[in-house]
This record gives structure tokens, sequence and C-alpha cells, in this order.
């Protein structure tokens, strides 16, 4: 028995030589990467190339529309989140629509006689529709019109006709089944300045009578094992979240340790809102909540989750407020959620934007669902993203720490007296490994308070398995700075 432990050169080696193995144990330093994926599952389209359940890497918003379907749910989303967050690896599980499940549909119809020439501006899902109009045009006319300018604009999620009975009467309808398309918006002239031509009025039915989402556990079950650290889906209905968390819930434990979080949008009023999010909590799951914008709460979830997953990616404690969304309009001024109501909002589990004097969507506050422990106490433990995010780097950084320093090694207790060679471990050794950790992460302001790191860890040899070392490590990890408040006591 030598010494020093090799990994591959034999002890009994009789041949002459100069035989050097390379080991690259000790070759990382710093702390690790995490690699992160986003995955978005949404409707497809028989026009697109990729089947459904087939998951796919998408480079960009063109190849989207090819594989699933241009004005499928699913190429929408994808098509915004390029928009917002080019560079993380993005991937794609598409599905069909439920076969049970019935398209919602719409209606604009116009009455009487235009008196000037004009343009009808018409959003549908927060694009631009626009048509001519003509003091010559009658009711029927215009109806006619604007089907010919939806149906010439492909990546709209919706498909248009003149109704056969009341031809000044255009019926909209989703092209993807499900409820989702209940939150697809109708309206007219969205920016100051636009103006329905004079003589004319469109009278619009919103959307309704969508039901039927597809099954995410034919998603689930098209991903497998792989790890997807953001998942973004349109679907927000109750067994669509019960099944998620429940999934994202066993990947997160300590047998599986493939964290994934699910990012979905809502569209509603306020109290709509705070009673989606009372009934729900999950540390796995973040909604963000929109009342009256034009733009679908699918694209609102393609966008925010994958901002924040962009900037998760690059330091997981630094808080998400203030961060930019492109390409979402925001709802009209009069209809935007008061700091009381967002602050009510963020107590029932639903995640909050701020909109600028210029119309810029700024993310808030990412909250999860998570608001009560097992015995339905208050909990704000995982209230915060980052929280969630932060420990899991945490949890990371250690795994790949000893999977690096210690392979193949042997267990013994501290004070054993053997070479400094051996591929020998002890509790002590362990522990000093990871204080050195804690000073790295420290460094990078995950953590904080070293001295209480120091006296709380705990490592030692388990009782039952000799082979077998157990630990308690018990970081204090950072906050975020999300409020300042001061009193300001002048003299004169």
């Amino acid at each position: 028995m030598e010494n020093v432990s090799f990994n591959e050169i034999p002890v009994d080696i009789r041949t002459p030589g100069q035989y050097i193995e390379v080991d690259n144990s000790k070759a990382v330093q710093g702390l690790p990467n995490q690699e992160r994926k986003i995955l978005v599952i949404g409707n497809r389209l028989s026009t697109g190339t990729v089947a459904q359940q087939i998951p796919t890497r998408i480079l960009n918003g063109d190849q989207a529309e090819d594989a699933f379907g241009r004005g499928s749910v699913i190429a929408g989303m994808l098509k915004a989140l390029k928009v917002a967050n080019k560079y993380t690896d993005v991937w794609a599980v598409a599905l069909d629509d439920n076969d049970a499940g019935v398209a919602a549909g719409g209606t604009v119809t116009f009455a009487g006689s235009p008196t000037a020439a004009g343009t009808l501006n018409m959003y549908i899902a927060g694009q631009l529709v626009q048509t001519a109009v003509a003091t010559t045009d009658a009711a029927g006319d215009i109806a006619t019109n604007l089907v010919a300018a939806i149906t010439a604009q492909t990546d709209l999620p919706v498909t248009a006709a003149v109704n056969g009975a009341t031809p000044e009467q255009v019926d909209i309808t989703a092209r993807n089944k499900g409820e989702h398309g209940n939150d697809i918006d109708i309206r007219l002239n969205y920016y100051q300045g636009q103006k329905t031509p004079a003589g004319i009025t469109a009278t619009i039915v919103a959307m309704s009578g969508g039901t039927g989402n597809p099954d995410i556990a034919d998603a689930i079950s098209a991903i497998g094992d792989d790890q997807y650290y953001t998942i973004i889906c349109p679907w927000s209905d109750s067994a669509t979240l019960t099944a998620i968390e429940a999934e994202l819930s066993d990947r997160w434990g300590p047998m599986a340790q493939k964290t994934g979080h699910f990012f979905t949008g809502l569209s509603g009023t306020h109290a709509s809102l705070t009673t989606w999010g009372s009934n729900r909590n999950s540390v796995h799951s973040t909604a963000i909540g929109v009342y009256d914008s034009p733009v679908p709460p699918w694209i609102w979830a393609a966008v925010f989750g994958s901002i924040v997953e962009y900037h998760g990616a690059i330091d997981p404690a630094r808080p998400f407020q203030t961060l930019n969304m492109p390409g979402l309009l925001p709802p009209p001024e009069e209809s935007r959620f008061t700091r009381e109501e967002r602050n009510l909002l963020l107590k029932d589990g639903i995640s909050t934007f701020t909109v600028d004097q210029g119309g810029n969507v700024y993310i808030e506050r990412v909250i999860t669902t998570y608001q009560q422990n097992a015995f339905g106490i208050e909990d704000i433990s995982y209230l915060d993203l980052n929280t969630k995010w932060t420990v899991d780097y945490i949890r990371y950084a250690i795994r790949a720490r000893i999977a690096l320093r210690f392979p193949r090694y042997k267990l013994a207790d501290d004070g054993t007296r053997f070479a400094a060679g051996q591929a020998v471990v002890t509790p002590s050794l362990i522990r000093a490994e990871l204080l050195a950790l804690f000073r790295e992460l420290e460094a990078v302001a995950l953590v904080e308070d070293f001295d209480q790191f120091k006296a709380d860890l705990l490592v030692v040899r388990s009782n039952s398995d000799p082979n077998r070392v157990n630990a308690v490590i018990p970081p204090d990890i950072v906050n975020q700075f999300r409020v300042f408040a001061a009193a300001i006591q002048f003299r004169l």
C-alpha cells in the first residue's frame, strides 16, 4: 500500500517508465455556474411542423411560428419572450388542443354611416389591426374590410368571418381551444389621438365561452427527468396548477434536486385576482396579475418569466424591482391598480408591476404563491422568489464542492493519523471546506454573518452508517433592500 492514493497507476507495475496521471478534482476554483433553461408550454396548431410533446430548442420567433403554427398561443409566447430575453437557453413543449375543448368567441358589430373618412384602429390581443374607412362605406363594408385585415395578420391568435345572418357583424374566434381564449382582448383606439371615424359605432362583445385546456401532465411526461429552471405556461386553472406544483415539489426535494419554477399570467379585476391567489399556496409557482391590458396574460407571463430568469441567473439574491418588461402594453391609467391595491395583491400571492408616465412596464415585486405553512399560519419564509433561488444556488454550490473535492475518498474519524497523500476525508475536513465555501458565497453577497454560520455548523459521522456524514448547514442568506422608511424632523 502506497502513502499516496492514485486513481489509475497500479501499485505493482514493474516495467520502467514515468507514469503520471492527471487529476482534476481540485482544478475548479470558485463558485460553480448553474445550468438554467426556460421551458415554455402551450397550445400548438396543426400547421406547425413539430408534433406535440416534443421538447424543441427555440432560437427565435420565426422558428417558433414554423414549429408550432403561426398564430398559435405558444408561438406568440415564444416570439414575445425572445424579444425580452435573447440569451437564455429556451425550449418548448407544445400540446394539441383538448379534443373536448371549445374555442372562445367574440363579436364586433358596426352601425351608422361615416361622415368623414378615417382609419379604424382595432386592437386584438394587443396587436393593431387597421382598416381604411371611406364616406361611401356601409356598415357591412367596414365589417368585410376588418375581416380581410384580420385574416391578413396571420400571427393573430384569432380568425374572423362576417356573420352570415348579420353582414354588419364580425365573428371572431380564437385559433386555439381553451379557457385562455377568454382573455383575448378586443378594443378600439388604445393610444391617445386614435379615434373612430365620425358617424359609425362599433359594439364589441368580449371573448368568452372558451373551455378545456390541454392536460399539462402530457407536457410533464414529455420532459422526463430533464431540468428546466423556469417554466412558463398560459394556463392558470386549478387542475394545471395543482399538477405542476406537485411535480415541482417532488423535483425540489433532496432525492431529485432538479429545481423548477412555474410562471403564469392572470387577467381580471382586483377581486378576482385576490380570490385566485388566496386559493393557491406553493413555493413553486408565481403569477403576475393584470387588469384591462390589451395584451393577453400569457404574453405577460412569457415576458415576465423570461426577464426574471435572465436576471435571477446572474444573481438570485438581487431584487427584480424596476426591471423593464419590453413589448407589453399597460392598462389605461384609470385601470391600473393603486399602491394600496397592489399591496393587497402581494398579500394574496400575486406579483405586481408599475408603469411610468411613458407607458413602460416595470416589475415591482416577484413573489411565490406560498402564504401559509402546513398549520395554516402565515409564513413569509418563501414569500420572495429570491429566497427560493438563493437557497437553491447555495445547495447546488455545496453539492458541487463536495463532489469535486472528495471523489472516491475514504472516510475516517477526526484524529486518524493517515498520510497526507491519502484520499481520506474526515468530518473536520468537510467542515473546513464548508466554511471556505461560505466565505466565497459571502464575497458575492449571497450570505452573511460568518460567525453565526461557524458556530451553528454541524458535521458528524452517522451513528447508523459508517460510510455516511451528516451535516446541518445554517447559512443566513442576504435579503433584498425593498423599503426605506424615515421620519424627517425638521427645525426652524
